[in-house]
């Protein structure tokens, strides 16, 4: 039996990355020791029960302000969270 054909998709929409990572019960988060001039850095999200010890909770406000100043992209795979492509997902820097 084949595997399904897995598609990435890219946004910048704050509202369809802030659905998706809740459908994945997923939280905003940044990796403490990772600031940049005292400020955010390094964004990720912390799905739970995946060992998110390493990273710290920041609010949704903190977390697209760093992705809109960064000018990031939010690529991630077309499924669901049951799916082993569900949690898929990367930050892309412009070009």
């Amino acid at each position: 039996m084949s595997q399904p054909t897995v598609r990435s998709l890219t946004t910048t929409d704050h509202e369809i990355i802030h659905r998706w990572a809740e459908e994945r019960g997923a939280l905003p988060a940044t990796v403490p020791g990772t600031e940049c001039d005292a400020r955010l850095c390094v964004l990720r999200f912390d799905f739970p029960g995946c060992g998110g010890e390493d990273l710290k909770e920041i609010s949704w406000d903190d977390w697209f302000a760093l992705f809109d100043q960064r000018g990031l992209s939010f690529v991630y795979h077309e499924g669901s969270k049951d799916d082993h492509h569900g949690n898929f997902f990367r930050l892309r820097e412009p070009d």
